[in-house]
C-alpha cells in the first residue's frame, strides 16, 4: 500500500520568542514493511540547524526559532510505501542495547492498578505472543478510549486508575506490564489511516515488544490488532518523550496554542 501524508503542526506564541529549539522527530523510517519513497519538510518562522540519527535510530531535525516570530509552522508531506507483515519488524538495531527496554520510566512504571492487569493475564509465559495479544486486550477493557482526560505527562498507573485514556495511554500500560512480563518494549509514535477518514486530530501510538526468535512486534492496544499496511512508524523509545513528534524549549513565548492538522489517505497507482 501506498499511503500519502501531509502533516502541519503550528505554534502561536502569545508574545515574540526571544530565543527557542525545537527537535523534530517528523522523518518516517525505513524499516521491514515500510519504504519512504519521498518526504519533505518545510517550515516558517524557524530555520533547519542539523540532521541527525539518535540512540534510538530515529530521524531527527533540530531547528531554532527566529528571534521575535510570535508563529511558528512545521509541514511534513510524503509518501511511504507499507506491507502488512503482522506487527512483526524483525531485529534490533539502533545504539541501545535491549536490555535498556526492560527498565521502567516514570511514565511506565506500574502500580497497584497496572500490577492488577498483569495478574489477569492466563496465558503461559512460554507463549509470548498469544500471552501479549491477551495484556493487550486486558489493557483495552480496563481504559477506555477518551480524549481530553489525559496528556502527555500521564502516568501509566494514573491512566489505568482514571479508566479511561487515549493511544498514548494504552500503549505506556501495556509497555510497562510487558517489561514486569520479563519482555523488552518500547513505544512508537506513527500515523494509522484510518478506514473512515483522511483528516485526523492527532498521529497515533502504539507498542512494539521484543520476542526471541521474532525480534520486535507491535500491538496497537487501542485498537487490539497488531500493525497492518495502514501503519507508519516514525519514531520509537523507551517512552513518549524519546518518541515525541515534537519537543523543544522557547524564552518569552508566553502562553502557546498548538494547532495540528493530519491528513493519512491511500494513493492508488495509476493503470
Amino acid at each position: 500500500m501506498r499511503l500519502r501524508i501531509a502533516h502541519t503542526t503550528h505554534y502561536a506564541f502569545g508574545q515574540p520568542v526571544a530565543h527557542g529549539l525545537q527537535r523534530l522527530r517528523l522523518w518516517p523510517k525505513t524499516t521491514q514493511g515500510q519504504k519512504v519513497l519521498d518526504w519533505r519538510m518545510t517550515y516558517e518562522g524557524a530555520v533547519e540547524e542539523a540532521r541527525f540519527e539518535d540512540h534510538n535510530h530515529n530521524h531527527v531535525v533540530l531547528v531554532s526559532v527566529v528571534p521575535g516570530v510570535s508563529e511558528v509552522t512545521v509541514h511534513c508531506e510524503g509518501l511511504v510505501a507499507t506491507a502488512d507483515n503482522h506487527g512483526v519488524i524483525g531485529h534490533h538495531s539502533g545504539c541501545m542495547p535491549l536490555w535498556a527496554f526492560m527498565a521502567q520510566s516514570a511514565l511506565t512504571r506500574p502500580g497497584p492498578k497496572v500490577r492488577a492487569i498483569i495478574s489477569q493475564v492466563d496465558v503461559p509465559r512460554d507463549e509470548p505472543v498469544p500471552m501479549l495479544h491477551r495484556l493487550s486486550a486486558l489493557v483495552r477493557a480496563a481504559i477506555d478510549y477518551l480524549p481530553g482526560e489525559t496528556s502527555v505527562q500521564t502516568t501509566a498507573e494514573e491512566a489505568a486508575t482514571l479508566g479511561v485514556g487515549v493511544c498514548q495511554d494504552h500503549a505506556h500500560v501495556f509497555i510497562g506490564a510487558a517489561r514486569s512480563l520479563g519482555l523488552p518494549a518500547r513505544y512508537v509514535s506513527g500515523y494509522l489511516m484510518m478506514d473512515d477518514r483522511v483528516e485526523q486530530e492527532a498521529g497515533h501510538a502504539w507498542a512494539e515488544v521484543h520476542v526471541e526468535g521474532l525480534g520486535w512486534v507491535g500491538f496497537d492496544v487501542a485498537n487490539g490488532i497488531s500493525p497492518d499496511e495502514r501503519y507508519v512508524r516514525v519514531a520509537t523509545g523507551r517512552d513518549y518523550i524519546e518518541a515525541a513528534p515534537v519537543t523543544g524549549l522557547s524564552w518569552g513565548a508566553g502562553e502557546t496554542r498548538l494547532a495540528v492538522k493530519l491528513a493519512v489517505e491511500q494513493q492508488h497507482q495509476e493503470q
